[in-house]
């Protein structure tokens, strides 16, 4: 009789964004190839809004993997198609479509999951942008066993990292996609060695969720603290930018940072510009001084461009007179 063969042997990666992208490159560059990717359907991309495949199907398409594209596991067919090619595990990462019980109780061994967050906090869809606006200094990566609830299972492992050590929240993503993608690979291979390792249950406290970014996110409200604004434009400036407004122009702040060693705000109202240098931005928050280093306004070319490109192009914008209110332009 045929030996089993070693586990896993089969393995099917379900993943769509850059994050998951890098963990499926890591995958087939290590002894744990993948023979099947699952991610979501191409959408409509750009001005011309043309049809678009995203991160991983793009990467599949270059290592030439079959691909499937269902707008949902529940489809007609799909678990079908997944029985047929009878995985030992699949991965998942950063995919956007929930699992449903058929599915994860497909692979031989269960479904492993990349986590962007130190688990259980920050469980669910925007775990990186929602830490960083919470104002937390580490964050990380876990390797957890699937269950139906939403990032409820257990964690074979955990990695940490510093926030303040990435300069910007595109290189927080693709440092954590990289420890994750490694510290995967070391899971495989303990899981390899002994089958039998068992992860460890959630502790029940430090429960929190990162719920999916919406408009209303992006929005700024000058009553909160400038620290608090500052790591709102940061945790956002990588796909959809904190905007406000000015005297009906919508703006968008690209970075920012909180001004120390500054008196507060005094005599000036929250999203005030308060005087100082020519070339610097400073506005009043609810507490503290903010002060805007790039920015992107809905006028001309609408490019990015520093405090002084900004106050020697709009002039009319940006002076004491002109203050930055909540809200989008409708």
């Amino acid at each position: 009789m045929a030996k089993p063969p070693r586990y896993p042997s089969k393995i099917a990666f379900a993943g769509s964004p850059e994050f998951a992208s890098a963990i499926l490159h890591r995958l087939q560059a290590s002894d744990f190839p993948c023979s099947l990717v699952l991610t979501q359907p191409d959408r409509p991309r750009g001005r011309g809004r043309t049809l678009s495949a995203n991160a991983v199907k793009a990467a599949a398409i270059q290592y030439d993997l079959p691909i499937l594209q269902p707008a949902s596991l529940r489809e007609e067919g799909v678990v079908e198609a997944l029985s047929k090619f009878a995985p030992d595990v699949i991965v998942v990462a950063a995919y956007g479509l929930l699992l449903p019980k058929q599915v994860l109780d497909l692979p031989t061994h269960g479904c492993i999951n990349v986590h962007a967050s130190l688990l259980p906090r920050w469980r669910g869809a925007a775990p990186i942008e929602r830490a960083v606006m919470a104002g937390d200094t580490t964050t990380g990566v876990s390797i957890m066993e699937m269950e139906r609830g939403i990032d409820t299972g257990p964690v074979y492992a955990m990695e940490s990292l510093s926030i303040a050590a990435c300069a910007d929240v595109g290189e927080l993503e693709a440092e954590l996609a990289k420890r994750g993608g490694d510290l995967l690979v070391e899971v495989l291979q303990q899981l390899r060695a002994n089958p039998d390792l068992r992860p460890t249950p959630q502790t029940e406290s430090g429960i929190c969720y990162a719920n999916k970014l919406s408009a209303a996110d992006r929005l700024i409200d000058w009553r909160c603290s400038a620290e608090q604004i500052a790591s709102q434009i940061w945790a956002l400036s990588h796909r959809m930018p904190a905007i406000t407004r000015l005297k009906e122009i919508q703006v968008q702040l690209i970075s920012a940072s909180p001004e120390h060693g500054q008196p507060g705000h005094g005599a000036h109202e929250p999203g005030q510009q308060v005087p100082g240098d020519r070339k610097s931005i400073l506005v009043a928050c609810g507490e503290g001084l903010l002060r805007v280093k790039t920015l992107k306004v809905a006028r001309g070319k609408g490019l990015i461009m520093d405090a002084v490109a900004a106050r020697n192009g709009y002039p009319d914008l940006f002076d004491e007179k002109s203050i930055f209110t909540t809200g989008a332009v409708p």
